[in-house]
């Protein structure tokens, strides 16, 4: 009997001979992790074995990139692989890690937890912790800071982030507030914004996290950027990233040009509606945009030649200029949601 599938979609891969990163499809298995050049090719380029082996995350063996995971195997060299984004990065981790688990303990894996649901009072959740605070209602509230002739868009503080640990009885006393808020920056929950807090965080502090309203703050992808006192045209750029993010991952998308496909990190951001794309693999800067307010998208069942082809699961955006971009969920039901999140965004949106 073959092993069961757990999870499988894109991860940005190093390179074991050249040290480069590349989108891999990746499919977690019951016993090892298989990753392919594509999703549709047959055989792997190579395989994981799970046996004895250990997940690091957050791994910072690259200053560089976030969201990265190491899989270290008593017969393999180390093995790195980066998410798109924080919370897909933690479930790659939170399944690979249940699945070593099972295989050591002899069991089968399940995704029902048999764990008691009493939570030790000194254990703490840093994952729920963060999804709480980046509720939009409940949570830390994002602001647009001002200072030394900076604007810091979409970020907070940290004295506003020991207030609400303390304010929502997360912590005792603010101390133990400082504690957690160092653990959540140390595991990348939380992200420096500024000299004061990067300093800090760099270790040139005593704490990483410092409980002072000069330092700021903010979540990964949560649009942050930084802005001095700019021509109407940067402000005018600047303004497709001040919308609240709704959706991300990675899509195949295809060239204008040459007409190939190729995998690439979408963000969906909405008020103002518009999907940036990255390179996956690195950049922090888009490689495009596509500007929602008034477009139409759709499913399609052929390639934009007209012919069926082996891609499935495609849709296709046509923008309010009439510009198509075809692009190429993993799954029906990733369609579908990028389809609702796509449709949602362009009604709303300026």
């Amino acid at each position: 009997m073959e092993p069961r599938k757990v999870r499988e979609g894109y991860l940005v891969k190093k390179g074991n001979v050249f040290n480069n990163w590349k989108p891999m499809w990746v499919a977690l298995l019951e016993d090892g992790i298989e990753f392919y050049k594509k999703k549709s090719d047959n055989s792997p380029k190579g395989m994981i074995p799970l046996k004895g082996s250990t997940v690091t995350s957050p791994c910072q063996d690259f200053s560089k990139r976030m969201f990265v995971f190491k899989i270290t195997s008593p017969k393999q060299q180390d093995q790195y692989f980066q998410a798109a984004y924080l919370e897909e990065r933690d479930a790659w981790v939170r399944d690979i890690k249940k699945a070593i688990k099972c295989l050591d303990g002899g069991q089968k894996f399940s995704r029902k937890s048999t764990r008691r649901s009493i939570r030790l009072p000194e254990t703490v959740d840093l994952g729920a912790l963060y999804l709480s605070m980046k509720d939009t209602e409940k949570g830390v509230k994002e602001l647009n800071i001002e200072k030394d002739k900076k604007i810091f868009n979409h970020c907070f503080t940290g004295s506003c982030v020991v207030d609400w640990l303390v304010c929502n009885n997360s912590v005792r006393n603010r101390q133990e507030g400082l504690m957690i808020a160092s653990s959540l920056l140390s595991e990348g929950y939380l992200q420096p914004a500024g000299d004061l807090s990067k300093t800090a965080a760099d270790g040139t502090a005593e704490n990483p996290f410092l409980d002072n309203p000069d330092a700021f703050y903010y979540f990964p992808d949560s649009g942050f950027f930084c802005e001095e006192n700019s021509s109407d045209d940067d402000v005018i750029l600047r303004e497709e990233f001040r919308g609240i993010i709704i959706k991300q991952g990675c899509l195949l998308k295809q060239g204008h040009r040459r007409k190939n496909w190729k995998v690439r990190k979408f963000i969906l951001r909405e008020d103002p509606a518009y999907l940036h794309y990255y390179d996956p693999a690195g950049g922090e800067d888009p490689l495009g945009a596509v500007h929602l307010r008034g477009c139409v998208v759709t499913s399609v069942e052929s390639s934009p030649e007209g012919k069926k082809s082996d891609e499935e699961n495609l849709f296709e955006i046509i923008t309010a200029d009439e510009v198509h971009y075809f692009l190429q969920a993993a799954n029906p039901k990733e369609r579908i949601e990028w389809i609702k999140a796509i449709q949602v965004a362009s009604r709303t949106g300026k």
